[in-house]
């Protein structure tokens, strides 16, 4: 169990940016606030802009039953597939040890693991990788990089990741997304956008050609030190996958919330 007020900061950076991200992608996404319940829901083919969260503290296992199927009924109303977020430490443990069960009796799949962090970390110094030049996102052609480096390394068709990314004047302006471009090719990626006065990490991906050389560290430290430059922010948060987890610690990052992700089930 963690401290319940990073737990908190965690979910609440998520609707934040999720509302900022959906909206960009679709000025009439369902953006609705419920009753322990955030949606952020695009319903676009790129399916981490389609997403549903828990939002109660301290919440018992009856209500998160409750909770979850209202979450499912969301999910099946809509034309394209997402994710349910949880934060684990927002429920009480008898919710938290029931939970896999709970959500099999609403027809919700584990997808996989998460870990929120955090860290008072910025400024960060002007980082440097060898094989490296660092690019930002400015244009529709840089955009679609980015896009098709998240589609390879997540496993998503490249329509799908375009059809989230590309032509958003948000991600030319407001994001810090840059690229790491190697002997002119762009093998990874990573962007920070400032909400409530944090930085938030999003999108960190690098080629799976060119894993395990450093350059998503390499390139998210560079997004984290424009980003900073340009707001001030002190404070940096994200949503770590179990691949990325090991390199958030080296960044300065401290795991706060585990989470897990369901999809509905097919």
């Amino acid at each position: 169990m963690h401290d319940l007020a990073d737990s908190i900061e965690s979910m609440e950076q998520l609707a934040a940016v999720w509302r900022i991200m959906v909206l960009d992608r679709d000025p009439d996404a369902d953006v609705r606030d419920l009753p322990g319940i955030a949606v952020r829901w695009a319903d676009c083919r790129f399916a981490f802009w389609n997403c549903v969260t828990l939002t109660g503290v301290g919440t018992g296992a009856g209500l998160v039953g409750r909770r979850l199927e209202e979450a499912a009924e969301i999910m099946r109303s809509k034309s394209r597939p997402g994710f349910l977020w949880v934060f684990e430490d927002l429920l009480d443990d008898e919710a938290r040890a029931g939970l896999g069960a709970a959500a099999e009796r609403v027809g919700l799949a584990y997808a996989f693991p998460g870990t929120g962090m955090a860290g008072d970390l910025l400024p960060l110094p002007e980082p440097d990788h060898p094989d490296l030049a660092f690019v930002r996102v400015t244009g529709e052609e840089h955009l679609r990089a980015f896009a098709d480096i998240n589609s390879r390394a997540y496993g998503f068709p490249p329509e799908d990741g375009r059809d989230g990314l590309v032509r958003s004047a948000l991600w030319k302006d407001r994001v810090h997304a840059y690229l790491g471009v190697r002997d002119g090719t762009p093998v990874a990626c990573a962007a920070t956008v400032e909400a409530q006065g944090r930085l938030f990490v999003l999108l960190v991906a690098t080629d799976p050609e060119w894993q395990r050389r450093g350059y998503g560290e390499a390139v998210t430290r560079k997004a984290l030190h424009e980003g900073a430059r340009a707001t001030g922010a002190t404070r940096a948060t994200l949503h770590a996958t179990a691949a990325g987890a090991p390199v958030y610690p080296r960044i300065g990052f401290r795991p706060n919330s585990p989470m897990r992700f369901y999809t509905l089930k097919s």
